[in-house]
């Protein structure tokens, strides 16, 4: 409560915080700032400073929905994916809230309620961005002085291994299966997913002016989210190579389509993997032709997305090179490959750790045995002077 003078960011600023309302104003230099702040103190006592502020008494909603609608460099998928997290979980208990009256202890509340309900500690971090940035840009506009989301901790759960590819011997099991399901329709859809490890909305969103044959290879340049076409996930170009077999089975796709088109009398779709009406693909049908397949081969259950961890695995497991696995997965960085996958390839280097004897097997020493019963020696004795 009162009047406090803080440096902010290299200036001085005088906060004031009375009957429930708080107000911040710069005021230069630390001199002018407490200058400023004894006026304001004076002003208190009489009754007579005035708190009003043109965001006074706005609401966390209010406030949030202002955010979102301020021109950004988020995806609008990110935005979408904002306002629809806020308007499920958060309005209902903050909306209504002045934004300035948000404490720790609400934060706190709501997201230990979205726990108990069930909710993944994974949801809920999702939940917590978009109330973190919505709380920093309130600071940064000095309508609250800090971010009382700042340092509170989501309970996260214990991390356990959500990865589940198939092995080599699966996918020979899958692909053959495929071949069979609609005559074979969505065998190019699945070869293509486990031959280039392309996320689901990158599939989707494949054009015939993306893939050169004769380079093979794949420059994939957009996705699918939500039903509209958008930017990569990391907004960056990469080109996916081809295997000779994936070449041959997309052009022979190719021809397909060209010929539904003559027969129709329309246009060959500008989609890879475009349905008979030239739609982009079916994602929840995709979804349920791969479990088909899967049931028919006798194989477990997967996601779709685990068609990608199968790709990354793998080439992993074979010694593949990881920058390059890297590259083509599309990953923002080295690292994420490497945290994601480091336990997929146990004992591919046992070759390189063997290396570390290279030194002492190449200079001159006793016979291997005399060695070892030297050093057997040498711990008997100090085991009797122990004892």
């Amino acid at each position: 409560m009162g009047v406090t003078v803080r440096q902010k960011n290299g200036e001085w600023w005088v906060f004031v915080n009375h009957k429930g309302k708080r107000k911040s104003k710069k005021a230069g230099s630390e001199k002018a700032a407490l200058a400023a702040a004894e006026k304001i103190q004076a002003l208190l006592v009489l009754d007579e400073y005035k708190m009003e502020d043109k965001n006074a008494g706005l609401t966390f909603k209010q406030y949030a929905e202002m955010w979102l609608s301020i021109p950004s460099d988020r995806k609008e998928g990110t935005t979408a994916d904002y306002r629809g997290t806020l308007k499920r979980y958060v309005y209902s208990v903050l909306g209504k809230k002045p934004i300035d009256e948000i404490k720790r202890k609400d934060l706190k509340a709501l997201f230990d309620s979205l726990l108990v309900k069930g909710l993944h500690p994974s949801t809920v971090a999702t939940i917590r961005a978009p109330i973190k940035n919505i709380l920093a840009h309130a600071v940064d506009s000095e309508i609250i002085e800090t971010n009382p989301l700042n340092d509170l901790k989501v309970k996260r759960a214990k991390k356990t291994d959500d990865i589940l590819p198939l092995t080599e011997e699966e996918v020979t099991l899958l692909l053959e299966k495929t071949k069979t399901y609609l005559n074979g329709y969505y065998y190019p859809h699945l070869l293509c997913a486990l031959r280039t490890g392309m996320r689901i909305g990158e599939l989707e969103a494949l054009q015939w002016g993306d893939i050169d044959f004769n380079g093979r290879f794949i420059e994939v340049q957009r996705g699918n989210r939500r039903g509209r076409v958008t930017d990569t996930k990391n907004r960056k170009r990469r080109r996916v190579d081809m295997t000779p077999h994936l070449v041959e089975t997309m052009k022979a796709l190719r021809k397909v389509q060209v010929k539904a088109a003559l027969k129709r009398g329309g246009q060959v779709a500008e989609w890879v993997f475009a349905n008979p009406k030239g739609e982009k693909l079916n994602r929840a049908l995709f979804t349920r032709v791969l479990q088909s397949c899967l049931t028919s081969a006798g194989l477990r259950r997967i996601r779709v997305h685990d068609l990608r961890h199968t790709y990354a695995t793998i080439r992993l497991m074979r010694g593949h090179n990881v920058g390059d696995v890297s590259y083509q997965l599309g990953h923002s960085s080295i690292k994420i490959t490497y945290d994601t996958y480091c336990h997929w390839i146990p004992g591919r280097f046992k070759g390189q750790v063997d290396d570390l004897d290279m030194a002492q097997l190449t200079a001159p020493q006793a016979h291997p045995e005399e060695s070892v019963q030297g050093n057997f020696k040498g711990i008997q004795s100090v085991t009797k002077r122990v004892a």
